[in-house]
């Protein structure tokens, strides 16, 4: 796909109705790998700030913690990455969808340094987008089927822009402000459980 070029957003009917709220995040015009090559200074700049006691911290009881949160959008990013790759390539099998909840609570992420969860999400990233830049027209517009419904490659890249963006915005608004200094998730992770 020609550098300069700004993909063309995915017609109705080639995205399931789930990622409509992913694709409403992307502003009309703007280019999704562009997007994506921006992201990562984004998140960063919000993730490595925190401590690693900040990093245990959830908003609400039974929600996700920023690391879990992290290893969610790296997950996510590979499973549409690797759709994209076969749909891409003429895949007609159907491929099954996937369960976030059940992925992060096996994840492990909070056993891992956010800077290790940090050096895995840039190199999917890089991965993510030599696969997507590496894409002609006509591949962009191959459709598959996962999760039980019909989503194109250029959807996918949409998509994946998207979901990021909706995480990046779920940590700002619902765990920064609740989110205590540092000296108090310390002392938070230290006392004993009740």
């Amino acid at each position: 796909m020609p550098a300069t070029a700004t993909p063309a957003r995915p017609a109705p009917g080639t995205y399931q109705p789930y990622a409509q709220g992913y694709l409403d995040l992307i502003p009309e015009g703007a280019d999704p790998l562009a997007l994506l090559r921006q992201q990562p200074a984004e998140l960063h700049r919000d993730l490595a700030r925190l401590t690693e006691a900040q990093a245990f911290m959830r908003y609400a009881p039974g929600k996700w913690t920023p690391k879990e949160v992290l290893l969610h959008i790296i997950d996510t990013e590979r499973i549409f990455t690797y759709r994209a790759l076969r749909f891409a390539r003429g895949d007609a099998q159907s491929l099954p969808g996937f369960n976030e909840n059940e992925y992060a609570a096996t994840s492990e992420a909070n056993d891992r340094p956010m800077s290790d969860l940090l050096m895995e999400y840039h190199a999917v990233r890089a991965a993510t987008l030599a696969l997507f830049s590496s894409f002609t027209p006509a591949q962009l517009d191959r459709v598959g089927l996962a999760n039980g419904g019909a989503t194109s490659v250029r959807a996918l890249l949409f998509i994946t822009a998207g979901h990021e963006r909706h995480h990046l915005g779920i940590l700002r608004e619902r765990y920064w402000p609740v989110l205590p200094a540092a000296d108090t998730a310390a002392q938070q992770l230290a006392a004993p459980l009740r």
